[in-house]
């Protein structure tokens, strides 16, 4: 179980107050911890900031593209500038299907850019930090597109089964050092900001229409976060009571 004394979490890939990352963020906050988030747009960062601030004073912002090395770094350093750093979770990351004969070599690399490529950076930054302690949690926010390649999916197939990849890779290199690495694969739509705008009309009817509730996903990070290391779960697979698979 990784202690709750006065530690840091970093949640890398947050917009909107009503995204998974802010509701993370919250989730942590609201569990006393000091928390740092970080994404690419500051309108949206300071909204949420603010937002998060109203349940605890511990919040604060970095401004910076996750898939730059030297940015992950400075995440990494602003959240350690405040505590030891207990947790960081790399959730960014954008999905824009296609159809495969159109699909640019540009959104290609852009999907590998943003999933695969940022969750390296997240780790080599957080990692030696976390070493020093021999303790410590680095989840990555992953998708069921990584266990099965759907039609127009591909670049989003491509870096999600990258990410995992690169996710059990770190679990069992870092396990023993005393580092929790975990996968979230999330199998279904996401009742947050950015799917109710792409889909509207889920908002009339999203409590039929079984979406993945983002305070019940952060729930899910908690408890990640507070497993014993006798039983850690290396990949964890979230989807609502409706979802075929």
């Amino acid at each position: 179980m990784q202690q709750d004394d006065h530690h840091s979490v970093l949640v890398v890939g947050v917009g909107a107050a009503q995204g998974l990352g802010a509701a993370i963020a919250r989730r942590f906050a609201e569990g006393g911890f000091s928390v740092v988030i970080a994404g690419r747009s500051e309108a949206k960062l300071v909204s949420t900031v603010a937002a998060l601030k109203t349940l605890s004073p511990n919040v604060s912002y970095v401004l910076g593209d996750a898939s730059v090395a030297a940015d992950a770094k400075r995440f990494v350093q602003a959240a350690q500038a405040i505590a030891p750093l207990a947790l960081a979770v790399h959730n960014a990351g954008p999905n824009n299907p296609a159809p495969f004969l159109e699909t640019t070599a540009a959104s290609f690399e852009e999907h590998w850019q943003a999933h695969t490529l940022a969750a390296f950076h997240l780790a080599q930054a957080a990692l030696p930090a976390m070493l020093e302690r021999k303790r410590g949690s680095l989840f990555f926010t992953g998708a069921s597109a990584s266990l099965r390649g759907k039609a127009r999916f591909s670049p989003f197939a491509a870096a999600k089964a990258g990410t995992r990849m690169l996710a059990q890779s770190l679990a069992r290199e870092f396990g023993p050092q005393g580092i929790h690495v975990a996968n979230v694969i999330l199998d279904g739509v996401i009742d947050g900001d950015r799917a109710l705008s792409l889909y509207p009309q889920l908002a009339e009817k999203r409590a039929a229409a079984g979406l993945l509730t983002i305070d019940a996903i952060a729930d899910a990070y908690w408890f990640l976060h507070h497993q014993q290391r006798t039983a850690w779960t290396l990949e964890l697979d979230l989807r609502p009571w409706s979802e075929e698979f």
